[in-house]
């Protein structure tokens, strides 16, 4: 309990090394990856994607080999920041392109390889992801009005807002994006899910702490994630759940019950 009508649901406390929302979206794409007797897994990402770390670690626990396709030719030959070094660690076979060349990644990436890997997409984010993400509702009361996310690609706002439609579930969904302005979001859950289920469910963006933009950040979010676990002893990364929080707390909800999801986005100890 952070407030009287906010909860935090501490999702970031699932694995200790596919922190929250990241082992949601691998969960099925893994099992799939099984049934079809792929043995390497294939994704893609930025040079401090935590998508990709976790990528490489799923592949370490339950027997893949990994490969991360990373946006940027130049990062080949420059030292390794502690994302990518802990990627290499994992087992993963780095393969660095140009930004250009990035936009074509699914093409690129297969011209690199041998063998027959195993897609997933930038973030995660797929139809068996979204079958993941939806999971989270399973431990969530009914005294809830809403529950609150961070939004980077919509990958888990389409997840929670698919389960609420499938498990016909009363409560809103609100997206806090962490990229400026929201119609990328709207975009990305229309193609994830389509029309008909947006309108048969709750939901909403608030796209107005995003701080600058993604991983932008100033020092009033900084001391807000501060204070913030020196008095609950939660810690937020000021990437995601930081500016998710932030905007909980400073949003009016009245007499609405929330419960806000940490999806996790800090690399603790264990990953780094």
């Amino acid at each position: 309990q952070i407030t009287d009508n906010i909860d935090i649901l501490r999702d970031d406390l699932n694995h200790p090394e596919l922190i929250g929302n990241k082992l949601r979206k691998l969960k099925y794409n893994l099992e799939r990856a099984r049934e079809l007797e792929h043995d390497t897994l294939l994704t893609f990402g930025g040079a401090y994607s935590n998508h990709i770390l976790a990528t490489s670690a799923a592949g370490r626990i339950y027997g893949f080999k990994t490969i991360g396709v990373v946006r940027g030719e130049e990062l080949a030959d420059a030292p390794r920041n502690h994302v990518l070094r802990k990627c290499e660690e994992n087992g993963m076979k780095l393969i660095f392109i140009n930004r250009e060349n990035y936009r074509d990644k699914n093409l690129l990436s297969i011209q690199h390889i041998i063998g027959r890997p195993y897609i997933i997409p930038e973030g995660g984010t797929n139809r068996l992801a979204l079958q993941g993400v939806a999971e989270i509702l399973d431990a969530v009361p009914n005294k809830y009005d809403a529950i609150c996310t961070p939004c980077g690609t919509g990958g888990t706002m389409a997840g929670l807002i698919q389960g609420t439609h499938d498990k016909k579930r009363k409560i809103e969904v609100v997206g806090f994006p962490v990229l400026k302005g929201g119609e990328f979001i709207q975009k990305e859950l229309r193609s994830l899910l389509g029309t008909s289920t947006l309108a048969k469910t709750q939901w909403r963006l608030i796209t107005n702490y995003h701080f600058g933009g993604y991983a932008r950040t100033d020092e009033k979010l900084l001391d807000f994630i501060q204070k913030f676990q020196e008095r609950y002893d939660i810690p937020l990364d000021p990437i995601y759940s930081g500016k998710m929080m932030y905007g909980v707390m400073h949003e009016t909800w009245r007499d609405k019950k929330v419960l806000a999801l940490h999806t996790g986005g800090y690399q603790t100890s264990a990953t780094v």
